[in-house]
């Protein structure tokens, strides 16, 4: 079993770590227990911006966990977050491809988003957008993807909510927003800015809520080139599971290492229980 020391603070994915779609991995209230009765601070930040934060804390009770909303953060957040340090939302039009997950934290910094193109009438469009944002969209269609590309085309800038071409689910491996990013860019050829790992934004964010030191803190995901490279970017520690997208296989042709690895979230629990031992 890997040895773990000096942890005080986790950030941890969840797709793939937690989950698979709305299957609960082995051990998920075993690892959370464990976590409280150890005092161990944590954040839960996901690539995934489909969700708001109260429907990850209504799916996680579901699962038989409980979290308050300040320990979620995603990459939907983080990007509301960027947005409001670098745009005034007062004069600031953004349109969106996502869910609530996406919509809701530009709405809560004052932002307005921006509708539909109406592509079948003779109408000219109208005003536009001054920002493209694009996150993960289970409703994504034609006319989402051509409102987007025109917006982007008219010089709105093109923000990506994360870059994960995949997504594990509960039934196996399919596209991920990567995939919807890359179809905007082979339309417009503009290249998005990624607000979700692996840039360092969202950690960064995420420990300054947690508030405990970088060397203290470590970040647990399943992904090589999202949630490792990232706390790599960020410089901290990180720990990867071999329940999502990446396998030991891939370790032996990256160029980049987790500081750990383990087979699951059981392992991670036993292992921080032998922590305090």
């Amino acid at each position: 079993m890997a040895i773990l020391s000096n942890i005080r603070a986790l950030i941890i994915d969840m797709d793939g770590v937690l989950w698979h779609g709305n299957n609960p991995l082995p051990g998920l209230v075993d690892f959370f227990q464990t976590l409280r009765q150890l005092n161990i601070r944590f954040i839960l930040a996901t690539n995934n911006a489909s969700l708001t934060q109260q429907q990850y804390v209504s799916k996680l009770a579901d699962m038989g966990v409980s979290v308050s909303p300040e320990e979620i953060m995603t990459s939907g957040i983080a990007t509301a977050l960027y947005l409001a340090e670098h745009e005034d939302p007062a004069k600031t039009r953004i349109f969106v491809i996502g869910e609530d997950g996406a919509k809701q934290p530009l709405l809560e910094k004052g932002f307005t988003l921006t509708d539909l193109y109406q592509l079948n009438t003779e109408n000219t469009p109208g005003q536009g957008a001054d920002i493209v944002v694009c996150g993960k969209d289970q409703t994504l269609t034609w006319d989402k993807l051509a409102t987007a590309s025109l917006n982007i085309r008219a010089g709105a800038k093109f923000i990506g909510t994360n870059a994960d071409t995949t997504l594990p689910t509960e039934h196996g491996i399919t596209h991920g927003n990567g995939a919807i990013l890359a179809a905007l860019q082979t339309a417009t050829g503009v290249s998005p800015t990624i607000i979700g790992k692996p840039e360092p934004i969202m950690y960064q964010q995420a420990m300054s809520l947690l508030a405990v030191p970088p060397n203290l803190t470590v970040a647990i995901g399943d992904r090589l080139e999202t949630d490792i490279l990232g706390a790599v970017r960020t410089g901290i520690r990180s720990l990867m599971v071999l329940t999502g997208v990446s396998t030991e296989a891939d370790l032996q042709h990256s160029d980049y290492q987790p500081t750990w690895v383990m087979s699951d979230i059981q392992a991670v629990t036993e292992a921080l229980k032998a922590m305090t031992t």
